[in-house]
C-alpha cells in the first residue's frame, strides 16, 4: 500500500493505531478515555489515520478512492478521512454485512473528480477552480460510528484519528455537476413513518465545492496525486441524527434527489425537471 506518509509514531499514538485495529476487527469498541491525551496534534491523528488503513490493507489497488471532509464553517479547520471501498454502497446493495455501535445519519452532497489532481495543480487552486474539477455529484448518507466506547462523545482528536468517526457511506445516483441554489436547498431526512427533519440553506460551507482546494491540498499531501473519479464527502446537512435500529431511512434533497434504506436494501433516484 502507499500511504500518504510512513512516520514513526510516538508511542502513546501507536497505542492508538493497535487500539483502532482491534477495535474494526473484533467489532468491540473500546474505551477512549484511558488514551484521551495520546493524540497532541491534527497531524497525529491523521498519521493514525495512514497507519490503521495500512495495517488493514485497505488501499491495495493505488490509494483511496473515497473521501470524507467537512468543518463547521469556512473559517474553522476542515477534517478530512480516507475511506475503505469496502464500506462504500448504492442502489440496490445492503448493509447486511455491518455491525453498527451507535450509528447517526448524515445527509451530504457528494462531488467525483473529473480528473486526476496532482499534489502541484492542488497547490495552486482557487475556490473558483473549483466546479471545472467535478463531473458528477449525488446526495449520500455517510453512516457516522465510532470504535470508541464514547461514540461521538469521544475526544475530538480521537474521532479525527478514526477516520472522522466513519461508518458507511450510502450513494445516490449521480447527475452533472452544474450551478444551483444552494442556499435555497431543502434537505429532508425521515426515519420510517417519523416527522421530517429538514433544513433549507443550512449546510455550514455555503457551497459543497468550496471545499475542494482545501480537501486536495490534504489528499496530495506525501505527493499523491489523486485519481479522476475519486469521490468525496462535503459534510451534514443535519448534523448526526441518531439512527434507529432496522428503522427506513429516506434522505431527500428535493430537486437534486434521495437516496435511503428500504427494508435493508438500498434505493436511490434522482428527481427529474
Amino acid at each position: 500500500m502507499n500511504t500518504h506518509f510512513s512516520p514513526i509514531l510516538p508511542a502513546t499514538a501507536q497505542e492508538v493505531v493497535e487500539t483502532l485495529v482491534a477495535a474494526r476487527r473484533s467489532g468491540q469498541p473500546a474505551p477512549a478515555a484511558p488514551l484521551r491525551a495520546a493524540l497532541a496534534t491534527d497531524d497525529d491523528a491523521y498519521a493514525v489515520q495512514d497507519a490503521v488503513a495500512q495495517a488493514l490493507v485497505w488501499f491495495v489497488d493505488g490509494g483511496p478512492r473515497y473521501w470524507k471532509s467537512g468543518g463547521a464553517s469556512r473559517d474553522s479547520v476542515l477534517s478530512h478521512a480516507a475511506l475503505p471501498s469496502a464500506g462504500v454502497r448504492a442502489a440496490g446493495d445492503t448493509l447486511a454485512d455491518f455491525s453498527f455501535h451507535t450509528p447517526a445519519v448524515e445527509a451530504e452532497i457528494v462531488l467525483r473528480l473529473a480528473e486526476a489532481v496532482t499534489p502541484e495543480r492542488a497547490q495552486r487552486l482557487t475556490h473558483a477552480d473549483a466546479p471545472a474539477l467535478v463531473d458528477a455529484l449525488a446526495v449520500a448518507i455517510e453512516i457516522a460510528d465510532s470504535r470508541w466506547q464514547e461514540g461521538l462523545q469521544a475526544p475530538a482528536a480521537l474521532r479525527l484519528a478514526d477516520q472522522g468517526s466513519h461508518g458507511a457511506l450510502i450513494l445516490g445516483e449521480w447527475m452533472a455537476c452544474r450551478a444551483h441554489d444552494w442556499a435555497g436547498q431543502r434537505c429532508e431526512v425521515r426515519f420510517g413513518g417519523t416527522p421530517v427533519v429538514a433544513n433549507t440553506g443550512a449546510y455550514s460551507l455555503g457551497d459543497p465545492l468550496w471545499l475542494l482546494p482545501v480537501w486536495l491540498r490534504h489528499a496530495t499531501r506525501g505527493g499523491r496525486t489523486v485519481p479522476a473519479h475519486t469521490v468525496v464527502t462535503t459534510g451534514s446537512w443535519v448534523g448526526a441524527i441518531p439512527m434507529p435500529k432496522d428503522a427506513d431511512v429516506l434522505v431527500r434533497f428535493p430537486g437534486l434527489g434521495e437516496v435511503g434504506l428500504r427494508g435493508g436494501s438500498v434505493h436511490a433516484a434522482l428527481d427529474r425537471p
